[in-house]
């Protein structure tokens, strides 16, 4: 399962490096949509849809992403901030803000139809409209924000295996411990530093040191919600993956959980520094 996972994850890498420096606007664009689409495929198994109905979720999510996006100029060279997006954006801030902590300590679900899609295009959306955007301001930018949470994954596993003991949420993620957690922050505060004090991406020179911590901290800490909303989804439904398109993986969701809660606050502040 390691070489497995490994392998991968080699070719995952390489394919979004390819994608993200190769790719005219329009081409990524696209790549998003689908991505979403498939992320959205595998929402409808959580929500417990029938298989008609994730395949409709799956194509009005990508054709949501392809109109929102070309709209508001993602397809093409970025002239000017993408002001339409700042409303979903918006949306999906406040949604992991204000509504997930709640989620998490009620342990919700996801109810009816309406709900489900509702809450399903606040998660997918925002981010999706993200990749496309943070790629055209900068490549580098995009990876960052990227890099930055599986460093928090990565940090909090290590850390967690070797001095965890108290359980952060253990009837959603028995794994998760508060010591991974501040792995995690550790991991991020020290990444995004080498990061600030080396980049040349102006939107994050622009960011003052004493600001950065506080920012650094908040990023970890909605990473960690977002894998966290997950689980719980997974555990509700009864999955172990949200699927199995990832060979050792699991699915898209897997991989992009902790994303769907940290990318719409990048694409928010790079909106806000533009």
């Amino acid at each position: 399962m390691l070489r497995t996972r490994v392998i991968t994850a080699f070719v995952l890498l390489g394919g979004l490096l390819s994608a993200v420096f190769f790719l005219p606007p329009a081409g990524w664009l696209i790549l998003v949509a689908l991505i979403c689409a498939g992320a959205s495929w595998e929402w409808g198994g959580l929500a417990r849809f029938s298989r008609p109905q994730r395949m409709t979720f799956a194509v009005l999510m990508a054709g949501a992403c392809l109109l929102v996006g070309g709209a508001s100029g993602l397809a093409e060279d970025l002239q000017e901030a993408p002001l339409p997006v700042a409303g979903f954006y918006l949306a999906g801030a406040l949604f992991w803000l204000c509504a997930v902590p709640f989620w998490l300590k009620r342990k919700w679900h996801l109810g009816s139809i309406p709900g489900a899609v509702s809450v399903g295009a606040v998660v997918l959306l925002p981010p999706a409209l993200a990749m496309a955007h943070l790629r055209l301001v900068d490549p580098w930018l995009l990876l960052g924000a990227i890099a930055a949470v599986s460093v928090a994954d990565i940090s909090a596993y290590f850390t967690g295996r070797a001095l965890g003991r108290h359980k952060l949420a253990p009837n959603i993620s028995p794994g998760k411990t508060w010591e991974g957690a501040a792995g995690a922050v550790a991991g991020v505060c020290l990444f995004g530093l080498i990061i600030a004090t080396t980049s040349k991406v102006e939107a994050i020179r622009a960011i003052s040191l004493p600001l950065l911590f506080p920012l650094l901290i908040a990023y970890t800490a909605v990473s960690i919600q977002g894998d966290l909303f997950e689980s719980l989804l997974k555990r509700q439904a009864g999955l172990k993956d949200s699927g199995t398109i990832l060979p050792g993986h699991g699915g898209i969701l897997d991989r992009i959980d902790s994303l769907t809660s940290t990318l719409p606050l990048v694409g928010l502040a790079a909106l806000w520094l533009a």
